[in-house]
């Protein structure tokens, strides 16, 4: 449901948090769950599930491309596998085993990167994933999800293990504000509108969500009527939610905390061009990697808070006028 009253920061618990304590969940409902990680459950909060079901978690140690190909065998094998690490480390390292093991035979294998974007603030570079939705995007018969906060990360876990097929969740490092009621109701493949609005569209996910949110009530103070959607699905778009929106709006900002370089807002161009063409401005990390850094230094230094949003809008508003 749009988002009526003014919007309260709240910090609710970090996505992968949020991941861990559902799969926990998970295990308990259906035994056919089993997860794998890469010698970081501590830090991807697969260690809940490995506390409780033992028996169904492998420690693979630092070997990204052979957990992802042991997690393709155990869905071969009729298991509903989780496979976790770093997103860096997932999706680089284990990107030719998901391709040729996980998306080529069309597995029921689901992978979780956390500690995604550059919000995960001191670790640095090597460790910051800016590139692996494009990359997970590549992958044929991928779902491609992004949560904004506790509740979407709960509710997409789940969503994911039900569906039948491969998919990658993006989540991150940092406590995040909470966007959502603990029974909204989400599902793969459409878009929900948070804010309304008629003289742009802000179309967001993961922790630009609540960035859009608060740049659009600034922007209502100047007259600017931004209505924010959360795209949590980046593969397969909502496409009629982007095509109503560029129809109604006549300006679209695309933002999230990655390479604007094939990331969602080349997705959402492209529906754009196809549908409804019109003017559109992107917020997100511009052909560069980021420094190790406090995380909220870093999305301010890299252009990834409500103000550039805000800015980005009314660039956007000037040119369709």
């Amino acid at each position: 449901m749009p988002i009526k009253t003014k919007f309260e920061v709240k910090l609710g618990a970090a996505t992968r948090e949020a991941f861990g304590r559902t799969l926990v969940e998970l295990g308990r409902e259906n035994k056919d769950i089993v997860v794998c990680d890469a010698d970081l459950s501590k830090s991807t909060m697969t260690t809940y599930f490995a506390k409780e079901f033992p028996d169904r978690f492998f420690s693979i140690g630092i070997a990204e491309a052979n957990m992802v190909g042991i997690g393709a065998g155990l869905a071969s094998a009729g298991k509903i596998p989780f496979v976790s690490s770093f997103s860096a480390f997932v999706m680089n390292k284990g990107f030719e085993q998901l391709r040729v093991c996980a998306a080529y035979p069309k597995v029921n294998l689901k992978v979780v990167g956390t500690h995604s974007g550059i919000s995960i603030g001191e670790d640095g570079p090597s460790q910051m994933s800016v590139e692996e939705t494009a990359l997970a995007c590549s992958l044929v018969g991928f779902v491609v999800l992004s949560p904004a906060d506790e509740a979407a990360t709960k509710a997409l876990v789940r969503l994911a293990a039900a569906h039948v097929g491969p998919v990658f969740i993006r989540t991150g490092r940092v406590k995040v504000p909470i966007v959502y009621s603990a029974d909204q109701k989400f599902e793969i493949g459409k878009a929900i509108q948070v804010v309304e609005g008629s003289d742009v569209a802000i179309i967001a996910n993961g922790l630009l969500v609540a960035q859009a949110i608060l740049a659009s009530e600034t922007l209502a103070s100047e007259g600017i009527s931004a209505r924010v959607i959360d795209m949590h699905t980046v593969k397969p778009l909502d496409r009629e939610a982007i095509r109503r929106a560029a129809a109604e709006t006549g300006a679209i900002v695309v933002a999230e905390e990655h390479l604007v370089d094939g990331g969602l807002g080349v997705r959402v161009a492209q529906v754009v061009a196809e549908t409804a063409p019109c003017p559109m401005e992107f917020v997100g990390i511009h052909d560069t990697y980021a420094e190790s850094g406090q995380p909220e230094e870093l999305l301010e230094k890299y252009g990834l808070v409500a103000r550039d949003v805000a800015a980005a809008v009314r660039k956007v508003v000037a040119r369709k006028r």
